[in-house]
């Protein structure tokens, strides 16, 4: 499969708008343009009941027009990636995060994110980050 794993960060950084989210924005209209941009029930759960309480019915028609495949947890895959995070050090990774990084790498496609716990993660595990050098520009 191809395309980017949009995180809940990312999403959350480009409905809010205003100067310093710019550059994601710009990322996240590149990868929607492309028909590159996933999200997962993970990030769809975080979002979406926000939004619909909050009445932003374009955000809502947005994200649902966004593939979403789906997802097969592993559970001892993920308890697995949770003790090798403790072992390394890496405290406070939710088990939402987890999810959201063992898709992707189910998926076997780079995660877009602007929480710090993907990058960490990405140290100890398979997990791509995009963009990586060269991919995106605006």
């Amino acid at each position: 499969m191809q395309g980017v794993m949009v995180d809940t960060s990312v999403w959350v950084s480009y409905f809010r708008g205003g100067a310093e989210t710019e550059h994601s924005a710009d990322a996240v209209d590149y990868l929607i343009g492309g028909d590159e941009a996933i999200v997962d029930e993970v990030v769809l759960t975080e979002l979406l009941p926000f939004m619909s309480v909050r009445g932003e019915s374009v955000a809502l028609a947005a994200l649902s027009s966004i593939r979403n495949p789906p997802m097969r947890m592993d559970w001892q895959a993920l308890r697995l990636m949770q003790e090798k995070c403790l072992r390394a050090g890496i405290n406070k990774v939710g088990v939402p995060d987890l999810m959201i990084a063992q898709h992707a790498i189910q998926l076997d496609v780079p995660l877009f994110s602007l929480d710090r716990h993907f990058s960490l993660l990405s140290t100890i595990t398979e997990l791509k980050l995009w963009p990586a050098a060269g991919v995106y520009r605006s």
